[in-house]
């Protein structure tokens, strides 16, 4: 690539510490390939933090904040289709100005979602274009294998590399006997790393997963330790860092928006804020995938539709009564199978009830009258 490398004469070299490559120069030249005044006009950003409608974004002429399109707005069907911390867009950047104005979003190649909080079936991107995702639990009483394997599900099916970094080892008498337990009931392919920023230990295994334009995000509920993972990897206080009772390992949400942030060494962190409640969202192929020693065992079945729960010839059913697949991860397993299957028919018939609101599934929408914000649950 280029040293110096540019798009319609902005420079681009101060974007390159935030994860500017050749990828992302084609996906940009192609997004305005058709429309020569929109390719004078725009330049590639990236969105470094979210605060409800509004954005910090990182532009070649540096830090702005910036909000989208009114066209933008009218052309979105949802909150998926949003700038999400992580993206890139191509946005117009006008001279002295202090905002921008965001008007298209470039091809992700990767992104974490759930279903927004409620009874509302729609999409809510966590963050977008992440290499390595690090999916952090506590070895404390706050440890649940369950969380992990249910992080995991969301995790797998977004693009992004799972990693599960246990955290607060010095809290644990036998760190590595829980990495073991951890390591029996998640995919090969998923590493495990035991760290303790209290020791400073285990940092270099944490190497390999930040290196120069990776972007890494972190994910766990509330006082798994991410704030003060975030600040032991960046070496800086970035986060503020909230007490939380050992006795029972409860805690309070410690950050509240997510941010994207260059580290020593070129890497870039995202912080998550903490989340109790994790709605899953399309997450079929992330749900074979988590479990994906039951999806071996379920392709032995005598039936090619077997829901393994009394079919003659389960394979998985065989496996429980033989002691090769444990209770509580089959368990898991039905369970978030039912609730991605439930999540699904529920998406169908909102889709169903938008389209009958709509008197047809094609039909053009009105003009929009105005442009509006949201604030995140």
């Amino acid at each position: 690539m280029n040293h110096n490398p540019s798009i319609q004469g902005y420079n681009t070299l101060r974007l390159q510490e935030y994860g500017w490559n050749e990828e992302w120069e084609k996906k940009a030249a192609d997004a305005t390939a058709n429309d020569q005044q929109q390719a004078k006009a725009l330049a590639p950003a990236r969105i470094i933090a979210q605060f409800s409608h509004v954005y910090r974004v990182m532009t070649s002429e540096g830090d702005r904040l910036g909000t989208v399109a009114g066209r933008y707005q009218y052309e979105a069907s949802g909150k998926g289709d949003y700038p999400a911390v992580g993206d890139w867009v191509m946005a117009e950047l006008a001279p002295g100005d202090e905002r921008v104005v965001i008007h298209a979003l470039l091809p992700r190649k990767s992104a974490v979602s759930r279903k927004v909080a409620g009874s509302q079936q729609e999409e809510q991107v966590i963050g977008a274009n992440i290499d390595f995702i690090l999916l952090v639990n506590a070895l404390n009483q706050d440890f649940n294998l369950r969380r992990i394997e249910r992080y995991l599900t969301a995790a797998m099916g977004s693009g992004a590399q799972p990693v599960i970094v246990l955290t607060k080892a010095d809290l644990c008498p036998d760190s590595e006997a829980m990495a073991a337990q951890t390591r029996a009931f998640i995919p090969s392919s998923v590493p495990v790393v035991v760290v303790s920023a209290a020791r400073g230990e285990g940092r270099e295994q944490l190497t390999p997963y930040l290196g120069q334009g990776m972007t890494v995000a972190v994910a766990g509920s509330s006082g798994a330790g991410k704030s003060t993972l975030l600040n032991w990897l960046s070496e800086a206080d970035r986060m503020r860092v909230q007490d939380i009772r050992e006795d029972d390992a409860k805690g309070r949400h410690t950050t509240t928006h997510r941010e994207l942030f260059p580290i020593a060494g070129g890497a870039l962190l995202m912080d998550t804020p903490g989340m109790r409640e994790l709605q899953l969202w399309h997450a079929d192929e992330g749900h074979e995938e988590a479990f994906s020693d039951i999806t071996a065992l379920a392709a032995n079945c005598r039936f090619r539709d077997c829901r393994h729960e009394r079919e003659e010839g389960c394979a998985v059913l065989a496996a429980l009564d033989t002691g090769e697949l444990d209770r509580r991860r089959y368990n898991n397993y039905v369970k978030t199978g039912k609730e991605i299957a439930h999540q699904a028919r529920k998406e169908r018939i909102d889709q169903r009830s938008k389209e009958r609101r709509s008197g047809s599934a094609g039909k053009p929408r009105p003009a929009a009258k105005r442009s509006h914000g949201w604030d995140e649950d």
